[in-house]
This record gives structure tokens, C-alpha cells and sequence, in this order.
């Protein structure tokens, strides 16, 4: 279990590494192509901190709206208050606030920009269908996204590929406009600058795909370790486990999912996912690996 959680661990580091490397990459190529240095890059992470700002401090709000999520009183839910709170003094962070959608589908998620203002959603169908152990299980994998700052990791991620998007769109517009041309022709650049513009040409086509498949990434290893550290926080996998096998096996269809909300579901609510989307482009691994993960520690 813990040889589990320092991997994904490690392994996000690695990811969050290359994500930088090559925003850094791209803005230096930027920088040689305009002759703007390292301005350029300035600019778009600018640009991308002040989108990400509002969204960061905003999202949860608007999350529990769309998702038409409401607060659940403890007289209301008894059980799930008193989950809640004692997973939180296990994982040593502030109770999440409990939240409802009123929804036969199975599924949960948890939002919030850090511990002190965080929520934890469930369906209706989840608490009727999954038993103490399974629930436990699923809040748990909630909780550990909260203690983790999951979410702020997301923001980060999200910033980044916004400043790929935008100097890659800069370069391009660079290039369909000449100004790549001129530069060259003004700094005498030859074989150097010819070079220096096919890098930049592959760059800018390439590194937004490349921004986003490094965002799937991580997303997928946060799973992997909310997986693990919520089964750390129980003291029993076998119940995250049951709970993912049941989910699975649900074949309702979560009517306040949407696009832009799915990755935060602790499994997609789009129950064609898995069969139309590529594993690269996906948010969250195979349900199937997830659950041979908790089974085996």
C-alpha cells in the first residue's frame, strides 16, 4: 500500500517535471521565433493564471450548481455526516461539507479549492445501494482527494496547458502572418533560423496535444493514489474495491453528469466511456486495474 502511494507519488512529480519542460521549451522557442525572449512566455502564464483564477476560487460553487447538488442535514443522512466526519479526523483535515444529488445512478466526487472549503458528493443511488464498508470506501478516495489538494494540483495543470494553447496559437498566427519570416530575414539567421522554424512549426502543432495527454496523465495518477491512500485511511481496500465492482456494474447513467464535469466523478459517469474514449485521452484508468490494485495489497 504505501510502496503503491510513494510510486504515484514519484510519479506525478516525473509528470508535472515534463509538463514544465516543455511549456519552458515552447516559450523559448516562442522567445527565438518573435524575438520577444522569455517575455512571451511571461505573457501567456499571465494570461493563463489570470483565466485559472476565477475557476480556481469560483469552480466549486458553480460544480454543485450544475451538478444541482444540495446540502444534506445531519438529521437527513445520520450516517454519512458521521463518515464523513471521522474519516476527516483520520486524515487530519477540516469535515468536508456533505453534499446530495438526488440520482439513482452510483457515483460521488468531492470539489473544493483546499480542506477549509471542500464538499463531498454522493448520489441517492449510492447511499441505497453500497453497504457501511463500501461507503466508507468511496468517502474515503473523497477525502483523500481533499487532504491531497487535488484540486489545486488540477488548477495547475490547467494553467499550464493554457499557456501552451496560447503560445502555440501565437507562433501559428506568427507563422500564417510572416512574422517568423522577417525575424529571420532581419537577424540573418540562415540554416540556424530555417531550423529553429520547422522546431517551432512541430511545436506549435504538437504541444497543446502533448500539454493535454501530460493533464490525462496526472489526472489518472491522482486516481491511482486517492485509490490508495483512501484504502490507508480505512484499513480496508476490499471495501473501495466492492464499491468500484458495483459502481461498474451500474448501468444508470448519471442524468447531471457532464463534459466538463466527469473527470471529477470518482468513476465516469458516461457508462460508453471506456469504449469510445482512448486510454490516453481518458481521465481515469481502467476501472478493472483500479480495483486488481486494492485487491492485491
Amino acid at each position: 500500500m504505501y510502496e503503491q502511494i510513494a510510486s504515484n507519488i514519484n510519479r506525478t512529480r516525473l509528470l508535472m517535471g515534463l509538463f514544465i519542460a516543455l511549456v519552458a521549451l515552447l516559450g523559448y522557442v516562442f522567445g527565438e521565433m518573435s524575438g520577444a525572449g522569455w517575455s512571451g512566455l511571461v505573457i501567456a502564464l499571465i494570461i493563463a493564471v489570470a483565466m485559472s483564477f476565477a475557476s480556481y476560487y469560483y469552480s466549486d460553487q458553480i460544480v454543485l450548481s450544475v451538478s444541482r447538488a444540495r446540502p444534506v442535514t445531519k438529521e437527513e443522512h445520520p450516517y454519512l455526516w458521521n463518515t464523513v466526519e471521522g474519516l476527516a479526523i483520520a486524515a487530519g483535515i477540516p469535515a468536508p461539507k456533505p453534499y446530495i444529488i438526488d440520482d439513482t445512478a452510483m457515483n460521488a466526487f468531492a470539489t473544493g479549492r483546499d480542506p477549509e472549503h471542500a464538499a463531498i458528493v454522493v448520489t441517492t443511488g449510492l447511499l441505497s445501494k453500497l453497504n457501511r464498508q463500501e461507503l466508507e470506501g468511496v468517502i474515503a478516495h473523497e477525502m483523500s482527494h481533499i487532504r491531497n489538494r487535488d484540486i489545486l494540483l488540477a488548477s495547475v495543470t490547467a494553467v499550464l496547458v493554457g499557456v501552451a494553447a496560447l503560445l502555440s496559437d501565437w507562433m501559428l498566427r506568427s507563422f500564417w502572418w510572416g512574422g517568423t519570416r522577417r525575424r529571420r530575414d532581419r537577424d540573418g539567421a540562415g540554416q540556424a533560423g530555417a531550423l529553429i522554424a520547422v522546431i517551432a512549426l512541430v511545436l506549435a502543432i504538437l504541444a497543446p496535444v502533448a500539454a493535454q495527454l501530460i493533464r490525462f496523465a496526472i489526472s489518472r495518477k491522482r486516481e491511482f493514489l486517492a485509490d490508495a491512500d483512501g484504502a490507508l485511511l480505512t484499513r480496508y481496500p476490499a471495501g473501495l474495491a466492492d464499491a468500484l465492482e458495483k459502481i461498474a456494474r451500474d448501468t444508470e447513467p448519471l442524468e447531471a453528469a457532464n463534459r466538463a464535469t466527469a473527470h471529477l466523478y470518482i468513476v465516469n459517469p458516461f457508462k460508453d466511456a471506456g469504449r469510445r474514449v482512448s486510454y490516453l485521452y481518458s481521465t481515469h484508468p481502467p476501472i478493472e486495474e483500479r480495483i486488481a490494485r486494492l485487491r492485491s495489497m
